[in-house]
């Protein structure tokens, strides 16, 4: 099976789907990552950003991608990029990959970046285009930091509807996270080890398993 994750930020998808890209590693799915931006000077120094870039060949290798597709929009600037631009560009990963499922950042994030990509991934992926590319199935993940961050408003709820058990992924999860040392954080922070294990032990509490990641199933065509 094809896979896609699109994340706005190198560490999203380690903190929201770790764990089951893991599991899809380890079941022989082939990998794809989208990453949408990146740090840009005069904002960030030349030594963060050659960082972040490593940071992420670290984490493509453990979890053996295929291919990582980044297109260097600028970093919390995402709401400053023509809406058509950033749309033609995630179209022609999509359409290149042709991923039978995808990951996705989740909309109601208090991360603009994460919103900004949400709509343009889901103005790609109308139900009556999904089956032009492939796509079956799109799940949302959570961020820490940002998913749980956001206003208690009911139209940015993340709301858990389907869950995968990461017992057996998690030591590894967390050992990826320290890949991305620009971004970890110490307990007891959001991005810190306690509490990234919390979350899965909670999310493995709600199906009966020691740890796992949830997800919100935006749309599904069988």
């Amino acid at each position: 099976m094809k896979v896609l994750v699109i994340s706005a930020h190198p560490d999203d998808e380690t903190l929201g789907c770790g764990g089951t890209l893991l599991k899809h590693r380890d079941a022989g799915d082939e990998l794809h990552w989208l990453v949408v931006t990146q740090p840009h000077p005069p904002q960030w120094s030349a030594e963060l950003v050659e960082l972040k870039i490593a940071e992420i060949e670290q984490a493509a290798k453990a979890y053996q991608m295929e291919h990582v597709y980044r297109l260097g929009f600028p970093t919390i600037q995402l709401d400053t990029v023509p809406q058509a631009e950033l749309i033609g560009r995630i179209q022609e990963v999509i359409a290149k990959v042709e991923p039978e499922l995808v990951y996705l950042v989740h909309e109601g994030d208090v991360h603009t970046d994460h919103q900004v990509v949400f709509t343009a991934a889901m103005s790609v992926l109308k139900s009556f285009y999904m089956q032009r590319y492939g796509v079956k199935r799109i799940l949302c993940f959570e961020t820490l930091s940002s998913t749980e961050a956001a206003p208690a408003a009911p139209g940015r709820h993340f709301v858990p509807l389907v869950y995968i058990d990461i017992s057996s992924h998690i030591e590894e999860k967390l050992s990826v996270m320290k890949l991305f040392a620009s971004e970890a954080q110490e307990d007891p922070m959001p991005r810190g080890e306690g509490s990234i294990r919390a979350l899965a032990r909670y999310r493995g509490a709600t199906i009966g398993v020691d740890y796992a990641e949830a997800f919100m199933l935006i749309r599904e065509v069988a």
